[in-house]
């Protein structure tokens, strides 16, 4: 007996499209989105030093700051949000 109901799940590519956007949220954002925006954040700082030449030797020093900064912050709610 052939099933004749339609298709609710959409078509193949549609299904592809949400699979794939779904595995990037889970691989960029996962459990600590505030990671995810700390990095963008990052990486945005570092972008707009290094457009001027004479401030890219200030980058490489604030990047090491800024990563320690962001996981700091993430340790430091973590440990507030399981203290509770």
């Amino acid at each position: 007996m052939a099933d004749d109901r339609p298709d609710v799940r959409g078509p193949l590519v549609v299904r592809w499209v949400v699979a794939f956007g779904r595995f990037w949220w889970d691989f960029l954002v996962g459990d600590t989105p505030e990671l995810f925006v700390g990095a963008v954040v990052v990486v945005g700082v570092l972008a707009v030093l290094c457009l001027r030449p004479g401030l890219r030797t200030v980058a490489a020093f604030v990047a090491p700051v800024l990563v320690a900064g962001v996981l700091t912050l993430s340790v430091w709610r973590a440990a507030r949000q399981r203290a509770r």
